[in-house]
C-alpha cells in the first residue's frame, strides 16, 4: 500500500523521484514511472550476464529453465548469467548512485519511508540531502541513526502513514 501512495503522490505532481533499495519493482508496479525510480540495489525484473553484461528480462530466463534441464547461459557469450540486482560484497551501479546522490542535493525535501539507514552508501543520502538545504521526514517502524537530523519523525507502519499523507496533500490542493 505505500507503494501505491508513493505512485498517487507523483499523479498529484508531488513526486521528483524514487530512491531505493528494494530490488521488487513494486515502485514501477504500483505506477511509478520506471524514469523516476532509482533501485540503488538493482531490480530482480531483470538478469545480467557476468561476461557480456547483456541484460535480458527474469522471465524469459525462468521460462527457458523450465524448458531445459540445465542451468541457461547467456544466449550471446555463453557466460554466467544471475539476477541484476547488487549482492553481499558487491558494489552498486555507479550511474544510478550518481543520479541519486544528485537528485538528493537538489531536493526540498526527502521523505525516508521503511529504512533502518544503517546499510551504506545509501544511508548517505539523506544527509547529502540535508547538507544541501533540504528538509528530512523519516517513517519507520523504529527509531534511526539519523532521526536526530530529521524535521518530522514518524515511527509506525508506512502504510497507514502514507495513506494519511496522501489525504492531507489532497485537501492542501482544494484549497
Amino acid at each position: 500500500p505505500a507503494h501505491y501512495a508513493i505512485a498517487e503522490l507523483d499523479r498529484l505532481g508531488k513526486l521528483d523521484c524514487v530512491i531505493t533499495q528494494n530490488v521488487d519493482n513494486l515502485h514501477q508496479k504500483a505506477g511509478v514511472p520506471e524514469n523516476k525510480v532509482f533501485e540503488l540495489h538493482g531490480n530482480m525484473k531483470w538478469t545480467i550476464c557476468l561476461s557480456c553484461h547483456q541484460r535480458f528480462p527474469t522471465e524469459e530466463l525462468l521460462q527457458r529453465i523450465k524448458q531445459e534441464s540445465d542451468v541457461p547461459a547467456c544466449p550471446n557469450c555463453q557466460g554466467i548469467l544471475k539476477p541484476d540486482v547488487v549482492l553481499f560484497g558487491e558494489v552498486l551501479p555507479g550511474e544510478t548512485l550518481t543520479e541519486a546522490t544528485r537528485r538528493s542535493q537538489n531536493c526540498d525535501l526527502l521523505i525516508i519511508i521503511g529504512s533502518t539507514l544503517v546499510i551504506y552508501p545509501a544511508a548517505y543520502i539523506p544527509m547529502y540531502a540535508k547538507n544541501a538545504g533540504a528538509k528530512l521526514a523519516i517513517i519507520n517502524l523504529s527509531a534511526t541513526p539519523l532521526d536526530h537530523y530529521a524535521t518530522l519523525v514518524i515511527h509506525g507502519k508506512a502504510s497507514e502513514i502514507m495513506s494519511r499523507v496522501i489525504e492531507k496533500v489532497k485537501l492542501s490542493q482544494l484549497k
